[in-house]
Parts: C-alpha cells; sequence; structure tokens
C-alpha cells in the first residue's frame, strides 16, 4: 500500500470542519499543529506597530494515495480556499515509506479494492 502525505495550512477557525470533512472522505486520521505563522501574497497589517497576523494551524494526513485526489478536493470545498484568499491552501507529496500504520492498512485494504 502506497501513501501520500496531505498538508493543510489553514485559517483556525476552519480547522475543525477540514479535519471532519477529511475523515468522512476516508481520512482515517490527522496531526493538526497549531499556531503556525505565515503570510500570502498580501504583507500582514499592524496597527500602532501591533501586528494583526492570524493564527495558522497545520494538518496532516497521511492517507492511501488512491483516495488523496478526492480528499485533497473535499479540504479545499470545505476550507473554501478558491473562493477566499487566506483561508489556506493545501497539497500532497509522496510518501516513500511509512511505520505504525498496519492498524490503517487493513482498514483501507477493503476501500481501496473496491475503488480500483
Amino acid at each position: 500500500m502506497h501513501f501520500k502525505l496531505i498538508i493543510a495550512l489553514t485559517d483556525d477557525s476552519i480547522t475543525n470542519k477540514i479535519v471532519e470533512a477529511a475523515r468522512d472522505n476516508g481520512a482515517t486520521g490527522s496531526t493538526v499543529i497549531s499556531s503556525a505563522r505565515g503570510e500570502g501574497l498580501e504583507v500582514a497589517k499592524t496597527f500602532l506597530g501591533l501586528s494583526l497576523e492570524t493564527q495558522r494551524d497545520v494538518v496532516l494526513l497521511l492517507v492511501e494515495e488512491h483516495m488523496c485526489r478526492d480528499i485533497l478536493e473535499t479540504i479545499e470545498d470545505v476550507g473554501e480556499f478558491e473562493a477566499h484568499p487566506g483561508n489556506g491552501i493545501a497539497f500532497s507529496i509522496d510518501v516513500e515509506d511509512a511505520v505504525g500504520v498496519s492498524h490503517q492498512v487493513s482498514q483501507l485494504s477493503a476501500i481501496v479494492e473496491e475503488e480500483i
């Protein structure tokens, strides 16, 4: 079984919706790293010398490669990344090897066999 890692950088106000939607669409778990910082095309604004940056979360999802695109599109739809710039971005990368996922492999095998 081959895996991909989906990395979603999201506004913290929509993280829970994204994680729930990914799980509903086949993701078997997630890791959320809170309090990340970043900026996009527009630089963060300041007010009296104080930064008005919004908090970001990093959502990591290790998913089976055949399910990756559907989950990625679900994240984009739920997060409205294209409709509202600044809500976040998501992308996937290949995972060469993984350990500690044998319990997921048995659960995913039946689902993937149906899709192939």
